[in-house]
């Protein structure tokens, strides 16, 4: 590192951001010595050290296989959703589809649906896609990472859940990935702030049958075995506190298998439910 990346790095460090973050921002933005480009280091660390989120600043992510665009128009995608993409994976090695088509329900930047067609293609499968979401900005970020990995088996549909999804689809899909919003209004207002810089559609949801921030998962839950091929799976994230609600919704609305699955902290977060 040169000189004025070292003072910059200095610089960074002592306006509060993380040694290992500042590093990041200046391989970002710094590309040479030149003010210009310092400048844009600088301008990048601003946004950071008053709380921005790190992904939102260096404007992509890894998230498995891909790196991911990412900015405000898309909730920013968490390793426990990494953790959800295998579970995925791991159901759809044992349909007998050799051409599985998935649905991402919800899928913001795409992280969840694009990894899946990713991995299945280096696997030789050629699954196809469909990505929903109410947010035509989050299609358009959730295109423009499908078009950087040359991913093509896939389209994009503007929807509330499934409710604009063309009806040729019903009993049709292999498998229905989502990661929901599942956090209740009660709940937001005590957690970080810095949550404020992502879409609260994407993070807060309304309470349901005397549950935080259940609306939506009970509705995808109730709502997706209609979609479903027979033997198809419904993955879905949800909140730690949504456990015996899931489950209880998932034996209500006919599902024939449930398998509940804690992360890698140990929190409940996912349930992988069976036609």
């Amino acid at each position: 590192m040169t000189g004025a990346k070292h003072q910059l790095l200095d610089e960074l460090i002592a306006s509060g951001i993380e040694r290992r973050e500042a590093r990041w921002i200046i391989e970002e933005f710094a590309l040479d010595d030149s003010p210009a480009s310092i400048d844009n280091a600088r301008r990048a660390g601003e946004r950071r050290a008053q709380g921005e989120p790190l992904q939102y600043v260096l404007g992509h992510w890894p998230f498995r296989d891909l790196d991911l665009d990412v900015d405000p128009r898309a909730l920013i995608p968490r390793p426990e959703t990494e953790e959800l993409v295998g579970l995925a994976l791991e159901q759809l090695a044992f349909r007998a589809s050799s051409a599985p088509l998935m649905l991402d329900l919800g899928c913001g930047t795409g992280a969840i649906g694009l990894s899946l067609l990713f991995e299945l293609r280096e696997r030789g499968l050629p699954a196809t896609l469909v990505c929903v979401d109410a947010s035509s900005d989050a299609l358009d970020l959730a295109r423009a990472n499908a078009r950087k990995h040359e991913l093509t088996a896939v389209s994009f549909v503007q929807s509330n859940w499934f409710d604009d999804l063309d009806a040729t689809f019903r009993g049709a899909f292999d498998l229905i990935a989502a990661n929901p919003p599942y956090v209740s209004e009660a709940e937001m207002a005590t957690l970080d702030p810095v949550l404020g810089y992502e879409p609260r559609i994407a993070l807060v949801a309304r309470d349901a049958v005397g549950v935080g921030g259940y609306a939506d998962i009970e509705h995808i839950i109730r709502v997706a075995p209609s979609w479903l091929a027979p033997s198809g799976v419904l993955v879905l994230e949800h909140g730690e506190h949504q456990r015996d609600a899931v489950k209880a919704t998932c034996e209500e609305a006919g599902f024939s298998t449930l398998n509940l699955f804690d992360d890698v902290s140990g929190r409940p977060r996912m349930l992988v439910a069976r036609r």
